[in-house]
């Protein structure tokens, strides 16, 4: 790990006061997918930095090129101490639906090389009164990367610890909830596979 990534996740995890609970274990013997709910731009960095730092030194968050490349410091963040796996959420011109095809072959690369990644299925941020459905993009990797566990996590309140449109964090209590791990079933389709991991993540909401 570059060495500011252990001084950048502390002070995450102290300008956020976030509480973290797993509720399986937090052990991991080989590469993990977390894949979590979306309400906020600190998502990706406050479930990369609660993470045991063995767990976290290798595991790449997967986060938006066009937010991430904004300004020398989000770059060097997310190239340097993140280690981020940027992609472009919007691509221009050309085939779609090959640039989304490249962008899981080289998600399912990383995982096969051993890193761990950080993901939200939603595919873009909610107001975080619920979990929107899921996009496709976590069954295509999780069809290309059998050997990974799949995580799925519940972030609560970091909408309101950085409210859209806001830089400076808002002292509000968060919480991460890791739930226990699951797989993608034989012969399982995508639709029935997309509505079970969403109902991991829902159900790891606070009451």
């Amino acid at each position: 790990m570059h060495p500011a990534a252990s001084v950048l996740a502390a002070v995450v995890r102290l300008a956020t006061g976030v509480q973290v609970r797993w509720q399986a274990g937090e052990e991991r013997s080989g590469p993990s997918i977390y894949f979590a709910n979306h309400t906020s731009h600190l998502d990706a960095v406050v479930l990369w930095g609660v993470l045991p730092a063995p767990l976290r030194a290798r595991t790449r968050p997967v986060a938006g090129r066009d937010y991430w490349e904004h300004g020398p410091l989000r770059r060097y963040l997310a190239r340097r101490a993140f280690r981020a796996l940027l992609v472009d959420r919007n691509p221009s011109g050309g085939d779609k639906q090959a640039a989304a095809e490249a962008t899981i072959d080289a998600l399912a690369e990383a995982v096969r090389n051993g890193d761990s990644l950080i993901v939200f299925p939603e595919g873009t941020r909610g107001g975080g009164d619920d979990v929107g459905p899921f996009k496709s993009g976590l069954y295509h990797l999780a069809l290309r990367t059998r050997e990974a566990e799949l995580v799925p996590a519940y972030l609560d309140n970091l909408n309101r610890i950085l409210p859209k449109g806001e830089v400076l964090p808002v002292p509000v209590l968060g919480s991460v909830t890791f739930g226990p791990p699951l797989a993608l079933l034989d012969g399982e389709e995508k639709a029935a596979f997309l509505e079970r991991a969403r109902a991991a993540v829902r159900k790891l909401r606070p009451t």
